[in-house]
């Protein structure tokens, strides 16, 4: 059983990418799954549109690398929710907004600078964003 990492920052490597806000990494020579805090990507199970890009922006961003994990708290799936700093010293949660590939999830975070990001993709057009009619994942999980 893994420990309770709230609080917590420590260094691991990303060793699996499961959708565009989730991936596992290893830790202390264990698998820890983690939920990126702060922003909710498309639904890859239920595909929805940019699914598997947002799979992949999370990938190229990070995927193979020892990343910096902070740990906020966990989920009701016993999920690490944290913020992730890749080996460029990029935080990979902020980017996957940037990029286009994730909403700022705001029921679950207040951050204005994650809401600033988030309208500044928006008027660029980036990446889902060149969809009028973008569907945010939440209500996506609703839907379907």
């Amino acid at each position: 059983m893994q420990k309770n990492l709230k609080g917590q920052t420590f260094s691991a490597k990303v060793i699996r990418i499961i959708d565009g806000d989730s991936m596992e990494v290893l830790y202390e020579g264990q698998p820890l799954k983690i939920r990126l805090s702060h922003i909710d990507s498309p639904e890859l199970k239920k595909s929805q549109p940019y699914g598997k890009a947002a799979k992949k922006a999370l990938s190229d961003l990070c995927y193979g690398q020892y990343v910096t994990v902070q740990v906020e708290k966990y989920d009701r799936y016993g999920r690490a929710i944290a913020i992730i700093v890749n080996a460029n010293k990029q935080i990979v949660n902020q980017q996957m907004i940037i990029q286009g590939m994730a909403w700022h999830f705001k029921r679950y975070s207040k951050d204005p600078l994650y809401a600033r990001l988030e309208r500044e993709a928006r008027k660029s057009r980036a990446g889902l964003w060149k969809d009028p009619d973008a569907v945010a994942p939440w209500e996506w999980r609703k839907k379907k």
